[in-house]
């Protein structure tokens, strides 16, 4: 890889917006993955050499004709709210800052296409001027973007109603620049977005999306409290099984973790476990039968009118759940693990007694293959890496599926392996090894 100086790389980018200033360079080159203690010390120091803002597909195309043409690797970002260093810079170069890119092109019923730096929360805002919405969205929608959602996530809040991410027909289209002598515009449909969706932009440049939309539904948000954790659990699970009652969120939350939500504490009372809800409005009459049942109470409803004031539920699930937590305790980390469709709450009760208060329950329901499961981002009181690799193993020895966030290799994440058809097209699209460089034991090797 060439090493070139930042009045060399400075001098070519004219015209682009760039940032050499050390501070924002070293804050653009980072993301969450603060929240593992494992990763901190192996990404620290790795920053990029300069920073640069295109404004639009013209300047992407610049940028990357520049750094083939100079062996320069790059990174591509969006707001950096991922957790896993995927947008941290291995081998320093550019970090390709994507967030001016932010034009919503058009919404049609029932899809829309934007720019990759489109803000999900301005897009949202704009499918529900015309009725319709996000499927899905992490619980950072209010700051991350759309490519990186793409290229770093996987599911969230809506993921109980539409599934995951890399579920076929969640993702309609990708346009991709490549990083090659003479880069081209790739258009990728159907199921050929899986060649760049969850790469960590190790294969393409994102600069445009076309997404399915879904019904935009007044949504409810309430609290419910239960006595006994498995209540709970199998409260979320039935409601989650419950087709005809619409829902976009279904966490649920052991004790202590409610503790952590300082907002929410006059709803849920101390030893309590908590259900933290967004329902349809039309489903909500049937709630509290449900609740009922399972001998829970009501604490807290806010209707959908209110949207947007006051508290969010939604900033209080996925991993604004771990967020919340460490702002109160810094030694807290995190899991992130998908039950088996089978025995999904019988090993949840296993698992909830076997650790107890070192990791504690925290579970997202989710429809995976037309069955809802409970997946989870546990919060574990972190000691040693060691033990926090037994508490993986134990999990995945009785085949509970981990997607590890104290790793920034992909395979070892989420994947476990690299599609092959991702590395084919790499090859074709990145001939160099430039794109996000270090983050793959497959391309390390490589590079």
């Amino acid at each position: 890889m060439a090493t070139t100086n930042l009045e060399t790389l400075t001098a070519a980018f004219t015209d682009i917006e760039t940032i050499t200033d050390p501070n924002q360079v070293a804050k653009l080159s980072q993301d969450y993955h603060t929240f593992s203690p494992v990763l901190v010390p192996k990404l620290a120091g790795k920053v990029g050499d300069i920073v640069v803002r295109p404004s639009n597909e013209a300047e992407v195309i610049k940028v990357a004709s520049i750094c083939a043409e100079l062996r320069i690797p790059v990174t591509v970002r969006g707001a950096g709210t991922g957790n896993y260093g995927q947008c941290v810079p291995m081998h320093g170069g550019v970090i390709l800052d994507m967030t001016k890119m932010q034009e919503i092109l058009w919404v049609k019923p029932g899809i829309a296409r934007v720019q990759a730096g489109a803000k999900l929360a301005a897009l949202d805002k704009k499918a529900r001027e015309s009725g319709w919405e996000m499927r899905m969205a992490p619980s950072t929608y209010r700051t991350a973007t759309i490519g990186g959602f793409i290229a770093g996530g996987s599911g969230g809040i809506g993921s109980i109603q539409y599934g995951l991410l890399g579920d076929r027909g969640n993702l309609l289209a990708l346009r991709v620049v490549t990083l090659e002598d003479e880069p081209r515009i790739i258009e990728l449909r159907g199921d050929e977005v899986q060649k760049v969706n969850h790469a960590w932009g190790i294969n393409g440049i994102i600069t445009e999306v076309e997404i399915p939309l879904a019904p935009a539904y007044p949504w409810a948000e309430v609290i419910v409290t239960f006595d006994d954790f498995m209540t709970a659990a199998k409260f979320g699970q039935s409601l989650g099984n419950a087709d005809g009652m619409i829902k976009k969120i279904i966490s649920i939350f052991a004790s202590p973790i409610p503790q952590y939500f300082s907002p929410l504490q006059q709803y849920i009372p101390d030893g309590t476990h908590a259900a933290l809800l967004m329902v349809a409005e039309p489903s909500l009459e049937f709630l509290p039968g449900l609740v009922q049942q399972y001998g829970g109470q009501i604490t807290y409803q806010k209707p959908a009118q209110e949207a947007g004031k006051g508290l969010n539920l939604a900033e209080f699930t996925w991993n604004h759940t771990t967020l919340h937590a460490r702002t109160v305790d810094t030694s807290i980390t995190y899991l992130q693990s998908i039950f088996p469709a089978d025995k999904g709450l019988e090993l949840v009760e296993e698992l909830y007694h076997y650790f107890g208060d070192e990791v504690m329950m925290h579970l997202e329901f989710i429809r995976v293959n037309g069955r809802v499961i409970p997946a989870a981002l546990q919060l574990v009181r972190y000691t040693t890496e060691a033990r926090l690799n037994e508490i993986i193993h134990y999990h995945e020895a009785k085949g509970v599926f981990i997607a590890n966030p104290h790793t920034y290799i992909i395979e070892d994440g989420g994947r476990k392996v690299i599609d092959p058809e991702q590395l084919k097209f790499k090859e074709m699209v990145d001939p160099y090894g430039l794109m996000n460089p270090g983050k793959s034991k497959v391309l390390s090797a490589e590079f």
